[in-house]
């Protein structure tokens, strides 16, 4: 079979596409892989020096969507529609980006029935986690109409569904974003308003700054999760699950005990299999096929995968881009 194969060799890992042996996979379900997506942590795995990727060589691809070729559970038959992503999938075991792929059972669910395998993987692990993160502030008790809800990273995968679920849902969105030239794609999904990074915080001097945020959506970490904590309003929430800006959080305890704000983390890796299955659930009955495809910036081949990964480590791409191996 054909995939993305990735090798940790020195002082940059290899990425190619290659002639795969099959035997090689491991896991006692079989899937015909439909469609896959790129992630940030995709792209992780082939950073020099990354502690992300824990076999080498690697097939990436940290999600997929496709057929049940053979599961020995009865829930789920040959012909099935399933997704798996998270747990150890492109990062200690052979991921999506190939034809094939052989899982534990135990990570697979069903695609919601108003989903396609094309529209679970428009969405992928960045739609799953925008669609946690909203449930986590909605959660909170933060309604619309209580204030705006700020995006960061708004133009990434994450990011570009936040603005859209929420905006779907009738919160007034400020999307984050150090495009500037991306204000209108953002617009489209229904940011009220597009603002650059150093206007999260507006008193950066100040040991708070002003209440602005009623709650956030953040996709990028480091000083940019500092800014959003200080600019909170009173009992406000952050939903917090990227580190594109930095791992390290430098903040304060002022927030926490002054404006009794949350920091909500949001994990989208070893969440048990109930909730996993609520949240794509959920994201299914909010998103329909035309929504998702607002957000597709583009549909490749395995062959353009290389390629897209270095974008991506580049900050080239916005939105979601599909794989369809069955093109390649």
């Amino acid at each position: 079979m054909r995939a993305v194969l990735i090798t940790q060799t020195d002082p940059t890992p290899s990425v190619a596409v290659v002639d795969f042996d099959e035997s090689l996979l491991v896991g006692d379900t079989l899937i015909a892989v439909e469609h896959s997506t790129i992630n940030f942590k995709d792209a992780m795995v082939t950073m020099q020096g990354n502690r992300v990727a824990r076999q080498s060589p690697l097939i990436g691809g940290v999600d997929l969507a496709g057929t049940i070729l053979e599961c020995p559970d009865p829930r789920f038959p040959v012909g099935s529609s399933v997704i798996v992503h998270g747990h150890q999938l492109g990062v200690a075991r052979h991921g999506g980006f190939a034809e094939r792929a052989r899982v534990d059972t135990e990570w697979v669910i069903a695609v919601p029935p108003s989903m396609s395998t094309r529209s679970a993987m428009i969405a992928g692990t960045a739609g799953f986690t925008a669609m946690a993160s909203m449930m986590k502030i909605m959660n909170a008790g933060i309604q619309p109409g209580d204030g705006p809800i700020l995006v960061t990273g708004a133009t990434g995968g994450v990011g570009s569904a936040s603005v859209l679920l929420l905006a779907q849902a009738g919160y007034e969105v400020v999307a984050s974003s150090g495009k500037r030239d991306e204000s209108e794609y953002l617009e489209s999904l229904g940011a009220e308003r597009v603002i650059g990074r150093d206007e999260i915080d507006n008193n950066p001097e100040r040991t708070l700054g002003s209440e602005r945020w009623a709650a956030a959506i953040d996709c990028v970490g480091g000083p940019t999760l500092t800014a959003i904590l200080r600019s909170l309003r009173y009992g406000g929430v952050v939903a917090a699950s990227g580190l594109t800006a930095g791992s390290t959080l430098e903040t304060t305890v002022f927030p926490f005990i002054v404006r009794a704000v949350s920091l909500l983390g949001i994990d989208a890796v070893e969440i048990n299999t109930t909730e996993r299955q609520a949240i794509w659930n959920e994201l299914g009955s909010r998103l329909s096929k035309d929504d998702l495809e607002r957000i597709l910036d583009e549909e490749i081949t395995l062959d353009d995968v290389p390629q897209k990964l270095e974008a991506l480590r580049n900050g080239f791409m916005r939105g979601r881009v599909l794989i369809t191996p069955d093109n390649s």
